[in-house]
């Protein structure tokens, strides 16, 4: 199969993950959630009451944990992982914490590889077009001011039945975009060749229509 990837990468709440989802059923490709996998790896350093400051241990646990992609789902330890269980207020605090660690994203990254390697994808996330696909045939960085972030964050909290107020939400999204562009490995930025979209006040199928007249502006690949 010929290798096709696109990157998107971009601060939390600025609509990676969902855009994504529809470009990939759009152009057929396989999405892979870079920022679901490191939430998924939170999830379990959480649940096995793992220091956060015993680097060591967290990466031995990384290292004997399976993680893989098979259509478009994640699995760890064969274990399909329902979207729910990682986008707690608690993983949303902690996540940004553990992925911050540069062992911890260059044992992510030679996985994210390996998956990119395989064929048509799609991935999101906070480094992708700069360290994961480097050469990826697009990349994208989207972004959206920080009141339509928190209100989306908002939403989507809410829906899911989480008693959190906006002040929270915007001391979470602050603290995360600190640490996410602050970090010394693979920090989040905008890779040279990426093009930047602005998602404030679009809908998510205008800014897919978008990227999508991009793409196939260029050459088509459905």
């Amino acid at each position: 199969m010929k290798i096709f990837n696109i990157a998107i990468d971009g601060p939390a709440g600025a609509g990676k993950s969902t855009i994504a989802k529809v470009l990939a059923k759009k152009l057929n490709l396989t999405y892979i959630d870079t920022g679901a996998m490191y939430r998924a790896i939170t999830l379990e350093i959480l649940k096995r009451n793992i220091d956060l400051n015993d680097i060591a241990l967290i990466i031995k646990t990384i290292k004997n944990t399976k993680i893989d992609i098979k259509d478009s789902k994640l699995y760890v330890n064969d274990r399909e992982i329902a979207n729910d269980e990682i986008r707690s207020p608690l993983i949303n605090k902690n996540v940004s914490i553990i992925a911050q660690i540069p062992e911890v994203r260059e044992q992510m990254v030679i996985i994210q590889k390996r998956i990119a390697s395989k064929g048509r994808v799609i991935m999101d996330g906070r480094d992708i077009g700069t360290c994961v696909m480097p050469n990826a045939e697009y990349k994208f960085f989207l972004t959206a001011s920080l009141d339509e972030r928190v209100q989306r964050r908002a939403k989507e909290l809410i829906e899911k039945g989480y008693n959190i107020t906006l002040s929270d939400i915007v001391k979470d999204i602050k603290t995360r975009d600190m640490l996410d562009s602050q970090r010394k490995f693979s920090p989040l930025r905008k890779a040279e060749d990426a093009i930047l979209i602005d998602t404030t006040g679009k809908t998510i199928e205008e800014v897919a229509n978008e990227m999508i007249l991009i793409i196939k502006g260029e050459e088509s690949v459905i």
